[in-house]
Formats: C-alpha cells, sequence, structure tokens
C-alpha cells in the first residue's frame, strides 16, 4: 500500500500517516459560517482537503475513509442578515427568516464548490442539529471542573487544562498579549471562552440547564466531530486561520471531556490577489462566484490553487488563471476520446508526500509531453481535474458568422483603405477572448484565454 505522509501542525513535523482503522479512515474539516457567498479565500481548504480525501479514496477505497464538513447556521452574522430581512419587511419569525438565509447560503455553497470540482463529503452536519450533543459536552466539562457558569454564560476554564497551547505551542501569557480577547466582568481569567451564551427574545436559542440560549462557536466541532467520528479520528484541517484560538479550543474541550480527538492537524496557508493580502478596502475582495460570473471555469480556479503547496500561501493572479485555463484547454482537446488509464505512479507518489500538488501537475505536464492521453486524463483525474463534470467549458462555439462578417468588413477595407470597422470588430472579439487570425486565405475565429461568449451578443 502506498506510505502517505502529512505534516502534522501538532508536532511540527512530517509523519508517515498510520490511520487508527485502515478500514474507516477518518477527516473533519472546518466548513462554513453560512451568512454569505464563500470567498475565494473560504475555497482553498475546500479544494486542498477534497485533493487529500481524493488521495484517501485512491489508496484506501472510496468505502473506507469517512469525511465529515460541519455548516455552522449558528452565527451572530447569520441572525444580523435575518433581523435586516425582518426590518425591511420580509414576512415570518426571525427564526423563519434565519433557517431561510442559511438554506439559502448553503445552496450557493454547494453549487460554488462543486463548481470547483470539489466531492461531497460523507457527512456534512448543521450545528443546529446537534445542539442537545452541544449541551451535554458543556455540563460534562462543568462536572469534570473544566467549565463553569457565570451569569447565564458558561466558559470554558483555560487555567484548568495544562495542556493548552500545545497546538500554537504558545505559552498562555504570549496568547494574552497577542490575541484580541473579550473583556467580561463574568469572566475570571482573560482567555476562558465562551460554551454557551444567553439568548433574547430577539436571537434564536434552545433550553439549557444554564437558561435559553445558543452555544459558542468552538463548542459545535467538537460535539459534532465527536458525534459522527468518535472520540479518536485520523485528521482535523482547516485554514492557518483557525488554529487559533479555534482549534485550540476545540482540542481544550474534547481533552477535557476525555477525548483523544485528532490525531493530525493539516493548515493550508492563507490566500492573496495579485501579492496583497484580500480585502475589500483595497478592491481585491471576490467570491467564487463573481469569478464563475465573469466567465473563469471552476476547473481554471481549481488548478492555480493546485499550483501552490498547501503550506504555503497562494497568490491568485490573471496571469495565473490565464496560464491554467490555455493549459487545461491543450489537455482536454488531447484527451478527447481517450478511455482514461489509471493514475500514474508519479502522479500517486507526488500527493503521497505531503499533498505535493504542484509536483503532481509537473508529471501531468509530463505525460502531455509524452502524449499519453489515457494516462494523463486518469491521472488528472485523481487531483480533480479533466473530470466528466466539470466538461463543456471548451466546447467549441459556432463562430463562422462572424468570421465571415469580419471577412467582409476586411475586403472592404482593402478597397477603402478605411479599416476603422475592421479595427473596432477585431478589438470587440479579442476582449471577449477570441482569438483572430487573418491571412490572404481569410479570417479564422477561435476561443482562447477567457472566452466569454456573453461578450459577442452585441456584435451577433
Amino acid at each position: 500500500m502506498t506510505t502517505i505522509r502529512l505534516t502534522n501542525t501538532a508536532t511540527r513535523r512530517k509523519e508517515v500517516f498510520a490511520p487508527i482503522d485502515p478500514g474507516n479512515v477518518r477527516m473533519y474539516v472546518c466548513g462554513p459560517t453560512v451568512y454569505d457567498r464563500a470567498h475565494l479565500g473560504n475555497a482553498r481548504p475546500v479544494v486542498v482537503f477534497d485533493t487529500l480525501y481524493r488521495l484517501l479514496r485512491h489508496v484506501h477505497g472510496p468505502d473506507h475513509v469517512t469525511y465529515v464538513r460541519n455548516l455552522t447556521d449558528v452565527d451572530d452574522k447569520i441572525n444580523a442578515a435575518a433581523l435586516a430581512r425582518k426590518e425591511a419587511g420580509a414576512p415570518g419569525s426571525l427564526e423563519d427568516l434565519i433557517r431561510q438565509r442559511s438554506d439559502e447560503t448553503i445552496g450557493w455553497y454547494h453549487d460554488d464548490m462543486a463548481a470547483l470540482g470539489a466531492l461531497p463529503p460523507t457527512e456534512e452536519p448543521r450545528a443546529t442539529e446537534w445542539i442537545d450533543a452541544m449541551v451535554a459536552m458543556i455540563g460534562d466539562l462543568i462536572a469534570r471542573g473544566h467549565a463553569y457558569e457565570a451569569e447565564g454564560h458558561v466558559l470554558f476554564s483555560v487555567a484548568s487544562d495544562p495542556g493548552y497551547g500545545s497546538l500554537s505551542g504558545r505559552a498562555v501569557e504570549d496568547m494574552i498579549a497577542g490575541a484580541r480577547v473579550e473583556v467580561a466582568p463574568w469572566k475570571r481569567d482573560p482567555m476562558d471562552f465562551v460554551l454557551w451564551k444567553p439568548s433574547g427574545d430577539d436571537l434564536p436559542g434552545w433550553p439549557s440547564p444554564w437558561g435559553r440560549g445558543r452555544p459558542g462557536w468552538h463548542i459545535e466541532c467538537s460535539a459534532m466531530a465527536n458525534g459522527l467520528l468518535g472520540d479518536r479520528f485520523d485528521i482535523h484541517g482547516g485554514g492557518i486561520d483557525l488554529a487559533f484560538p479555534h482549534h485550540e479550543n476545540e482540542i481544550a474541550q474534547s481533552r477535557c471531556c476525555g477525548h483523544g480527538f485528532a490525531q493530525v492537524w493539516m493548515h493550508n496557508e492563507m490566500l492573496q490577489v495579485e501579492g496583497k493580502k484580500m480585502s475589500k478596502s483595497l478592491g481585491n475582495f471576490f467570491t467564487v462566484r463573481d469569478l464563475l460570473d465573469r466567465g473563469v471555469p471552476g476547473e481554471v480556479i481549481r488548478m492555480v490553487f493546485l499550483g501552490t503547496h498547501y503550506s504555503r500561501p497562494m497568490d491568485w493572479t490573471e496571469k495565473k488563471r490565464d496560464e491554467a485555463e490555455g493549459v487545461l484547454r491543450r489537455w482536454r482537446t488531447m484527451i478527447e476520446g481517450a478511455v482514461p488509464g489509471a493514475p500514474h505512479p508519479d502522479i500517486v507518489a507526488a500527493l503521497a508526500d505531503d499533498l505535493n500538488t504542484a509536483g503532481a501537475l509537473a508529471v501531468l505536464h509530463r505525460l502531455a509531453a509524452e502524449g499519453d492521453a489515457a494516462s494523463l486524463a486518469g491521472s488528472a483525474r485523481l487531483l480533480g481535474l479533466l473530470t466528466p463534470e466539470l466538461a463543456g467549458w471548451t466546447d467549441a462555439p459556432d463562430l463562422s458568422a462572424l468570421a465571415g462578417r469580419l471577412a467582409e468588413l476586411r475586403a472592404a477595407a482593402l478597397a477603402s483603405k478605411d479599416f476603422a470597422a475592421v479595427d473596432a470588430m477585431k478589438a470587440a472579439l479579442v476582449a471577449a477572448g477570441v482569438e483572430v487570425r487573418m491571412s490572404k486565405d481569410g479570417v479564422d475565429l477561435a476561443p482562447g484565454t477567457g472566452f466569454d461568449a456573453g461578450k459577442l451578443e452585441d456584435l451577433a
């Protein structure tokens, strides 16, 4: 069997991956808070851990891997979005509007991630469906002396856990100095974090021994992971921004309940755009749907992501997008009619080496250069590329009518020596991503990088 090596954030080294139960390899990845569209940074962990999921399924068998990715549908931002709708006159109770907003956003998320070629996880629990498990876990923490009630809140006592900070490798004193901690009179210690908080009549809430309220964010994942994957499971993943405090707090809660929790922690680095941090203030913030609506194929987005190792910051650039689109067009043309073969051993070896996706792409380039269409097709699918589900975007449209019009304008221009109309039409075609070739033999048009059929409507 293929030996997989993964970098474990908890030990800070690359280790041989040895599943607890090879017959049921278990992975938990923190999913979205469903209040709005997923932005490009949200999509990176989806592609990273989807690729790992594909590798685990290839090595251990599709029926022997369980992948859980949660949906956080208890959150103040969701509440605020629903309240804004209610104040705008939307019918229904606040709870109804919260559910509608969550359902709508989850639908968007599924559509956008499918467009990137991500396989659906085995389980996708919603936090609101696991409230009872969270309440039980909080009660257990109180009984064990690791949590306390204060003014309707229940807080985890960080001082009660000697191992706190093991994931991030920082002392509690350093965390206090560098973290933005909520100051509240009912906290015993600045680092203590909320497990349960009270809900007023204008907020969603559930009954509990501490009054009507709702869970804190961190307890959600601990309860769902334990309920679906057991006290000990193999891999917990997410973006590096979650390592502290979210994942640190998950470990503390679970450990103090007597759970072994995850044996391998993996974190992907952050995403930049054209060398800068993505932010609305810089005007470089966009969602996955923004790119899809601009005509960027999801397969292209995926390939750009795969070009950078998950542990390194990834820079989204238009140059990378153009290059990926051009390569994928050539590869899809090459594999037409080919029967996909088994993934090449070198592809599997690259991915097994701490998910070296850039190395795997290099193997695909080599297979394409060798003209091995069958191996290219089968190997690319292990990366979620060149799949039937993502096909269609390279289908060549019929541009013969436009080519005929440009040829007529060109003939007239050769006679009149006025090429203004030819230049204008050519510029419009190029702006739509059409490659224009004119020679003495005529005019040839073909879709190129960034092709957008919608921009051709005014020329039709």
